[in-house]
């Protein structure tokens, strides 16, 4: 820390204090070369993480919405509330590990969509329905195709 009145860089602590509020911490310094005393204030660094959306807008990455629509996808379907746990924070995961604190909500979709095709099909359609903007039927026909051939092409063949 820099002394505010002669600008040596080396102090020694005298006191620390919690914020009332929590939030930050005070420090009451002494400089070595001049003894002045000074305070300092350390706080968290509070950088949010970012996802960029479709039309560009970037707006604060929150993990309640990725849950709100895990949760709308799986209503009334046998998957247990770890599994979509565990995606979240796969996806909290990936956007924190951004070295630019930021994502795209394309690559967050497909994260999701992956999980949920193999956890359960029903909710991985729902979920691409609303991710996918299907314009009409026919999209969202041919999605249930492309799962239906997936599904019986690595299915073995049953015996009469």
């Amino acid at each position: 820390m820099k002394c505010p009145f002669c600008g040596y860089i080396e102090d020694k602590v005298v006191d620390s204090r919690e914020s009332r509020e929590g939030d930050s911490i005070r420090r009451r310094r002494e400089c070595l070369r001049c003894e002045r005393r000074f305070t300092s204030y350390e706080r968290i660094d509070e950088i949010p993480h970012m996802v960029i959306k479709k039309n560009g807008q970037r707006e604060i990455f929150d993990r309640n919405k990725v849950m709100a629509g895990l949760l709308r996808a799986c209503e009334k379907r046998p998957v247990p509330s770890a599994k979509l746990e565990a995606i979240v924070n796969s996806v909290e995961k990936y956007v924190q590990e951004s070295p630019e604190r930021e994502r795209p909500t394309s690559k967050i979709g497909e994260i999701i969509m992956r999980r949920l095709k193999e956890l359960d099909k029903v909710a991985y359609v729902r979920f691409a329905s609303v991710y996918l903007e299907f314009e009409d039927v026919s999209e969202f026909m041919n999605e249930l195709k492309h799962l239906v051939r997936a599904r019986s092409g690595s299915a073995p063949a049953r015996r009469a």
